[in-house]
């Protein structure tokens, strides 16, 4: 049965450790049902506790305790410890001088399905530590503000596990009888145990190096099973790339003499930063340009820098306690989207990353899970592996870098560098040196570390042309959310620019203050005027330009004008944000004329912009293709008190068919003029020549159109990478076609052996506005390739039907509800991670109509009733319906 009252834990009950771990030595006999683990630690008492209970309290879970001994001589009996289900405490540990632990205990890696801890993959051992499976290898103080120096040694079949890898360098290795044989890993730099990891198995490994600014050779090493191993190319090269970044933008060199990428094809995450050896999901290294696509071949590049950047921003300075996730989290998120900005376009960059956060964080905010970026409390660690702490974040520390200047968010940084090298700190550690590299006052922005919810912006303003001023009124304010009914004002950076009618660039000149091209506006008061002077027009208001703080704007603008800064914005991300919003406020009138059976038009404004924006020349294609692409419908949900699932995709639907047929002509020589064999390339110019060339199908393939769906055809058939083939059937699955289950077919008798290709294969299907899109997911369930063990799978066939396929997941009979509630409990003891992520599409039940509210609470009230139901799944399912 489940815990009736699980335990909550607190930021403000946070207290330092009773005891600190400065060396472990590790040694490990691998067996896949019967792993024996050494431990020996050397500790002290904490001169810093307050603490009067002098027992030692180590935590455990799912140990068989074998011996417990102390200094070397003395083996503890009975009366010297007590064991429970997850806590060992040792009574009458030395108190004035270090002292020796040394535990034995055995583990069960193959019934090891939650993947935390030592556990099996495909065959391989492998670990997941972050953020508490390391009490489930062996008895440890398992929090991130106990750092030690670890020595570990692996012992295995030498047959079956001829590759034996832990953290840091080699130091040693050799053969035992029974062809067993054994490797030494020792790591220099204190870690907590989180970062801990261990990997064995049979692995190829592929080998290159990296030369630091400071002359120092690095021997970089992927680890892969066999089939791989032609795979690997781009993320060696895409790590080579990181190092080479890091060490130019932020000064930072590695530290080790090696690094090694380990790809697991069972995990629950993207990717794990452990010293020196990361771990990643085999989505996150594995690439081949006929089995993975272009925006696979970013994320690939992307994940490869996040978790390389964590040496500094997570390893080398670790967070104190859980609540500090953010710390870690958001700061490297913001240094992998400016590193991927600065290897691709930095416009298509932002605008990716701005739709993932309104489309998802912002309902995050909004839904009863909300919580800040420094939550303060929690009852499983794992469910705050979010959108808030990760994306959120960055967005927290990319307005710090607004605000100070990319100078001066440098010498913020050096200065956190150099202060706290070796430490687990605080968020309020990173903001102090911030502030003190730059002189600066963060006070009042520190309330975007405690204040959940995202602020809305209303914004009014008004020309006077015998001053010729422009008085601007920024109004903040933040709803309520759970445990936080009022909201202080924040200090929110809001990038302006001015643009006179015939689309010249107005001055930004505030009173007092020199003209610019752009100002910078600090809005910290719950509203504010702002008043420009010397403009001898009234101009349009290009406002929160590159999304300058993660906020709603609420600004009345007409048709007439967000097609003008469509054409005429200077900001690559307010040009395309016009475009957005000038679509939505069509999709908008159209859904009102849906719901009151009215005949559906086209405003002729949409049709006229997408012509001006077809007609511009554009250096960019893959910001070309964003521009003519129209908003999500998750986005358009978004934007409606009471979210009309058909009438969103019937609206959207009509913009995207009448836009084909209005455009053709223009859409059909796009198409043409960008549709070339260039497999293997990867620069700009190739990735955006797929990119519009597959917008452009995707437009023309809405029309009953033999011969344009033929070329939706002839594209699959001859495509000779994945970028094109994928967009050919895609357009094929989710359109009327003759050819769609043979291509599906043939798609799956083609890749029937890459995991990766057929997860895209099940998530297509999944994702379809196909009526029989429903009837085809209860079909994939009993596919021969569904397995309910493996995250990807699950994530790509579940995942995928009910958080990306609106239309179907909220059917009204309740089917897609019952469905996910029916796969969430079967998780349940399986993965309880996995399960708890997966209960967020029933979090956002409030924003629907009544009946499917009822259909959605009912599945959520199932949830927690299960037996045996796991805290990770209780959280989230309990505090949805709170």
């Amino acid at each position: 049965m489940r815990d009736a009252s699980p335990k909550t834990t607190y930021l403000k009950d946070y207290a330092v450790p009773d005891y600190l771990i400065h060396r472990v030595a590790l040694h490990v006999v691998l067996d896949e049902e019967n792993t024996l683990v050494t431990s020996r630690l050397t500790l002290t008492r904490n001169p810093a506790s307050r603490s009067m209970d002098t027992a030692l309290v180590l935590v455990g879970e799912n140990l068989n305790l074998q011996r417990i001994v102390l200094n070397d001589d003395s083996e503890l009996g009975d009366k010297d410890y007590l064991q429970t289900a997850d806590t060992l405490t040792i009574y009458n540990v030395p108190q004035q001088q270090p002292f020796v632990l040394t535990i034995s205990n055995t583990i069960n890696p193959k019934i090891n399905t939650a993947l935390e801890g030592l556990y099996l993959s495909n065959g391989m051992f492998c670990t997941q530590c972050e953020a508490e499976g390391f009490r489930k290898i062996t008895y440890f103080l398992d929090r991130p503000d106990v750092m030690a120096t670890f020595t570990t040694t692996l012992v295995a079949d030498k047959t079956r596990y001829p590759v034996l890898l832990s953290n840091g360098n080699k130091i040693a290795h050799g053969d035992d009888a029974n062809n067993q044989h054994w490797v030494t890993w020792e790591d220099p730099f204190a870690k907590p145990c989180y970062l801990f990891a261990l990997v064995a198995g049979q692995l190829e490994c592929i080998e290159d190096h990296f030369t630091t600014q400071s002359g120092r050779t690095i021997s970089l090493q992927i680890f892969v099973e066999p089939q791989d191993t032609d795979k690997c190319a781009h993320a060696m090269q895409s790590l080579q790339n990181s190092m080479r970044w890091d060490e130019q933008v932020y000064g930072r060199e590695y530290d080790l003499d090696l690094y090694m990428i380990v790809a697991v094809s069972h995990f629950n995450m993207g990717a794990m930063e452990n010293k020196g050896l990361n771990v990643f999901n085999t989505k996150f290294v594995l690439a081949r340009p006929d089995t993975a696509t272009d925006s696979d071949y970013e994320h690939i590049e992307g994940v490869i820098a996040h978790e390389y950047f964590h040496n500094w921003t997570g390893n080398r300075i670790t967070c104190r306690d859980w609540f500090q996730l953010s710390l870690k989290e958001g700061f490297t998120v913001f240094r992998d989207q400016e590193f991927t900005g600065d290897r691709t376009s930095k416009a298509v960059k932002r605008i990716e990353d701005v739709t993932m956060l309104r489309t998802r964080q912002f309902a995050e905010d909004a839904g009863p899970l909300a919580h800040p970026i420094r939550p303060d409390a929690y009852i499983e660690i794992n469910n705050f592996y979010t959108l808030t702490i990760y994306e959120k974040g960055a967005e927290v520390v990319r307005m710090i870098h607004t605000l100070l200047g990319a100078e001066g968010f440098r010498k913020g940084s050096d200065l956190y560098f150099a202060r706290h090298d070796g430490q687990a700190v605080t968020c309020e550690d990173f903001v102090k040196a911030m502030e003190a590299a730059n002189a600066a006052d963060l006070s009042q922005f520190r309330r975007w570390y405690s204040q959940a919810g995202t602020p809305v912006l209303t914004v009014s303003h008004a020309y006077n042309a015998s001053t010729q001023t422009l008085t601007l009124t920024l109004a903040q304010q933040c709803p309520p959310t759970p445990g936080q009914a009022v909201k202080e004002p924040l200090h929110i950076p809001v990038k302006v620019g001015l643009i006179y009618p015939d689309g010249s660039v107005a001055p930004c000149q505030l009173e007092g203050v020199a003209s610019q091209p752009e100002v910078i506006l600090q809005l910290t008061q719950a509203q504010q005027d702002f008043v420009f002077t010397g403009l001898s027009a009234a101009p349009a208001i290009s406002l929160l330009r590159g999304f300058s703080a993660p906020v709603k704007l609420v600004m009345e603008r007409s048709l007439e004008e967000l097609a003008f800064l469509l054409s005429h914005d200077s900001d690559t991300f307010n040009r395309w944000e016009a475009g957005q919003q000038l679509v939505g406020q069509v999709v908008t009138g159209l859904i009102a004329d849906i719901q009151n059976n009215r005949e559906l038009r086209l405003d002729p404004i949409l049709i006229k912009a997408f012509e001006q924006v077809i007609s511009q020349p554009w250096e960019d294609l893959s910001y070309f293709s964003l521009l003519l692409s129209l908003p999500s419908e998750s986005y358009l949900a978004e934007q409606m008190p009471i979210i009309d699932v058909v009438a969103i995709h019937t609206a959207r639907e009509f913009v995207k068919r009448s836009l084909a047929e209005q455009l053709q002509n223009a859409l059909q020589t796009l198409y043409l003029n960008n549709h070339r064999d260039e497999s293997g390339c990867f620069d700009a110019g190739a990735i955006g020549r797929r990119r519009i060339k597959n917008t452009c199908l995707n437009y023309l393939c809405s029309l009953d159109d033999p011969a344009i769906k033929n070329w939706a055809y002839q594209q699959f058939k001859t495509a000779k990478n994945m970028t094109d083939q994928m967009a050919a059937l895609t357009v094929m699955v989710n359109n009327p076609h003759t050819a769609r289950r043979q291509c599906l077919a043939d798609f799956y008798q083609q890749w029937q052996h890459e995991a990766l290709v057929i997860d895209k294969w099940f998530a297509l299907q999944a994702s379809s506005p196909d009526p029989a899109a429903f009837a085809t997911v209860q079909a994939l369930m009993t596919h021969p390739a569904f397995d309910l063990g493996t995250p990807n799978r699950v994530r790509a066939l579940i995942g995928a039907f009910s958080q990306a396929n609106p239309l179907h997941f909220h059917a009204a009979n309740g089917q897609g509800y019952q469905f996910l509630a029916d796969q969430i409990i079967a998780l349940n003891t399986l993965n309880p991670q996995v399960a708890s992520r997966m209960i967020g599409a029933l979090t956002s039940w409030r924003r629907y109509d009544e009946g499917r509210q009822a259909l959605m609470t009912a599945q959520l009230e199932r949830i927690i009733a299960t037996e045996a139901i796991s805290k990770d799944v209780y959280e989230i399912a309990s505090k949805s319906l709170a």
